[in-house]
């Protein structure tokens, strides 16, 4: 998968505040959702590939949102799935020892204020093991003409990562995965686990 992070709206981001560490390396540990805005009801601007590195330019105060740079564009990702090296130890920013110096932003003076009521959490957990192959064309065209409302819960739609039981999957004709439009973007679920195997980009 090509990994690009397309330039976010001009004035997204605003000072930071505080004396705090600026300019952290950061890595994906799954291919993650580089959105336009701190919230699942941003547009997805780009991905930031597993492995991939990026500059974080620091996090919203009691918020799981960061900005990041990258290939010269700016956006926002959820933390739960980014890694930076405290004190040589590799941590995921949302598990940093406590009292590390990030740097704090603010939100965006145009937060969406369309944003819908959260109905529940993504659960977070490591990335599946293994890639999942691409499913075939068909599914894809499936899931894309029979497009539903999304629902939209707190976190973001990783591989791995798990849906709460009160999301409704449907299913794809002769295919073993169930689908749903999970904070506006497709994702194959594994209706035994309830664990987002594909994203559909």
């Amino acid at each position: 998968m090509k990994s690009v992070l397309l330039p976010a709206i001009a004035g997204m981001l605003t000072a930071m505040s505080g004396a705090a560490l600026a300019d952290t390396a950061v890595s994906a540990i799954a291919d993650l959702n580089v959105r336009a805005g701190p919230g699942p009801q941003y547009p997805v601007i780009g991905v930031l590939a597993a492995g991939q590195s990026a500059t974080l330019n620091g996090c919203i105060e009691n918020s799981k949102w960061c900005t990041i740079a990258e290939a010269g564009g700016q956006g926002w990702v959820y933390s739960d799935y980014v890694t930076a090296d405290f004190s040589g130890t590799r941590v995921v920013l949302t598990q940093r020892p406590h009292g590390s110096s990030i740097a704090v932003v603010s939100p965006p003076d145009d937060i969406d204020s369309n944003s819908t009521d959260y109905t529940g959490a993504i659960i977070s957990s490591d990335p599946v093991v293994g890639d999942f192959p691409a499913p075939p064309a068909e599914v894809r065209t499936y899931v894309d003409t029979h497009r539903l409302d999304p629902v939209y819960l707190d976190g973001e739609v990783v591989t791995g990562a798990t849906l709460p039981d009160t999301v409704e999957l449907r299913e794809i004709p002769d295919y073993n995965y169930r689908y749903v439009y999970v904070n506006g973007q497709p994702a194959l679920i594994d209706p035994q686990t309830r664990r987002i195997m594909y994203v559909v980009r």
